[in-house]
């Protein structure tokens, strides 16, 4: 069902000005979490049964969309989303679509994962949305081929029912089904465009994978680490720190605000599952005047008890890459950065790997839902 049906109908015409001055959203109770389908994790759009207007490999751009009124091709308007043709009936005593017709595209998740919140985001669609849409999932290991995925045999489930959505605006829906995620199927009824598709959940990681890994990051988005909570994401999101790679630019990171009093700022953290951690990376790459000047991490099993300082008190260099090996392995389940006073760091690496314990519910976990 959409969280946003208050939504359904046109948006007005654009009339000039500031083409989001009219955008419909809403704060959905799912968007703290990891969005699957982000490009920068992996995802991609594989495949799709039309493009003709735009390409769906917009539909997964991390920026939001954008409108030049101004802007035509030699097929028409060029939109910043994924848009087909219109369809059109069997004859001209049939001219309008069946009620079947539909668009449809491929999605690779970036990470598998149980997926609890989808927004399908028609900005600047106001008179070409589609009516309605739909998704549905599939959890398909490797690394199958879109003629693979529509095959007859892959079990698909509704995560999203046909379901009316609006124009220029973000159509929010909150997802119920327990299951592990590797593929979605967008569908748009009859056509249409849809400028962006966020999927939001819960990494869930496979086990043989990182078993054979051995080492790894244990707080790595990619790997089913997650931020629990921060003190302060005034400038960026304290979820870029376990992004994959290293940043590219200062907003790539973890950015506070200017503190003006004697307090200092944090990130809490969840590891995969309980591990015991080796060596820690902590990188300040494109925060110059503005990185944290020192830094210390603390270390948690379970999810309550004392707080065990595991490297004190540390002196950052800016734009730097800080790497430390622990004088002993930590177990945690949790970890947490506090840094002095305030500013940023980019990422925060933890490698070391799961305890039997831990890996053993990472099985269990992965089994439970059907991965």
């Amino acid at each position: 069902m959409t969280a946003t049906e208050r939504f359904t109908g046109d948006a007005s015409p654009y009339g000039g000005g500031d083409p989001y001055a009219d955008y419909r959203t809403a704060g959905f109770p799912f968007t703290g979490l990891v969005d699957l389908a982000d490009r920068r994790l992996g995802a991609g759009v594989i495949a799709a049964n039309d493009e003709f207007f735009a390409e769906r490999e917009n539909l997964l751009r991390p920026e939001p969309a954008e409108f030049d009124p101004e802007r035509f091709g030699h097929k028409g308007k060029i939109m910043d989303g994924w848009e087909t043709r219109r369809r059109r009936g069997a004859s001209a005593d049939v001219p309008h679509p069946a009620d079947e017709d539909h668009d449809w595209a491929l999605v690779r998740l970036g990470a598998p994962g149980i997926v609890r919140g989808i927004v399908v985001d028609t900005a600047h669609f106001r008179g070409n949305y589609p009516q309605a849409v739909s998704v549905e999932a599939a959890c398909v290991p490797g690394s199958p081929s879109p003629e693979e995925l529509l095959a007859p045999e892959v079990e698909w489930t509704t995560l999203v029912p046909r379901t009316a959505v609006g124009g220029h605006a973000a159509n929010g829906f909150v997802v119920a089904a327990e299951q592990r995620v590797t593929h979605l199927r967008v569908n748009q009824h009859p056509d249409g465009g849809i400028a962006r598709l966020r999927v939001y959940g819960e990494v869930t990681p496979d086990p043989a994978w990182l078993a054979a890994l051995g080492t790894f990051d244990l707080v790595a988005l990619e790997n089913g680490g997650t931020v629990e909570d921060a003190s302060d994401r005034f400038y960026s999101p304290a979820t870029n720190t376990i992004r994959p790679g290293r940043s590219r630019k200062m907003d790539d990171g973890w950015e506070t605000r200017r503190r003006r009093d004697r307090g200092n700022d944090w990130i809490r953290y969840r590891l995969v599952e309980q591990a015991e951690i080796r060596a820690a990376e902590i990188d300040t790459a494109y925060l110059k005047g503005n990185a944290a000047g020192w830094a210390s991490l603390w270390a948690r099993d379970g999810e309550s008890g004392d707080w065990t300082e595991v490297l004190p008190r540390t002196r950052l260099q800016p734009d730097t890459d800080h790497r430390f090996v622990l004088p002993e392995a930590v177990r945690a389940t949790h970890i947490r950065i506090d840094i002095f006073p305030d500013g940023g760091i980019s990422r925060l690496r933890l490698f070391g790997s799961p305890t039997e314990e831990g890996a053993a519910r990472l099985t269990a976990r992965h089994r439970e839902l059907g991965g």
